[in-house]
C-alpha cells in the first residue's frame, strides 16, 4: 500500500522551507487555501495538472513531492541532494564534491 499521505507532508515540508502561507501557495497555483490544508493533511490528492504546478510553485521537482510513493528511490534521493546542493555556495559545493570524490575512491579500492 502506497503511503500517499506523505506527498501532503511533504508539500508542507516545502512550503515552509520557502517561508510562505498557505494562502500564499493557494494564490500561485489558483487553488483555495483549504484545498492546500486538505493536500497537506493528506485528505485529497492533487491532480495531475495541480501537482505539476505545486512542483513550480515550490520550486522542486515532483519526484520532491512524491519520493515517498515512487519505487526508484535513488534516482529520488540523487535528486534530492541535487535540491540541497544548488543552495549551497560554490566553495560549498566545491568541498562536498571532493569528500564524495574521496569516499568513492575509497570504496573502489575495497
Amino acid at each position: 500500500m502506497k503511503d500517499w499521505y506523505s506527498i501532503g507532508k511533504n508539500i508542507r515540508k516545502c512550503r515552509k522551507a520557502m517561508q510562505i502561507g498557505q494562502d500564499k501557495l493557494a494564490e500561485k497555483i489558483h487553488v483555495s487555501t483549504n484545498y492546500i490544508g486538505n493536500l497537506e493533511r493528506g485528505e485529497k490528492m492533487p491532480s495531475l495538472e495541480t501537482l505539476v504546478a505545486l512542483a513550480d510553485a515550490l520550486g522542486v521537482s515532483a519526484d520532491v513531492l512524491l519520493h515517498d510513493v515512487l519505487e526508484n528511490g535513488y534516482d529520488v534521493k540523487v535528486s534530492l541532494l541535487h535540491e540541497q546542493l544548488r543552495k549551497l555556495s560554490s566553495k560549498d559545493r566545491e568541498c562536498i564534491y571532493a569528500v564524495v570524490e574521496t569516499m568513492i575512491q575509497q570504496f573502489t579500492l575495497q
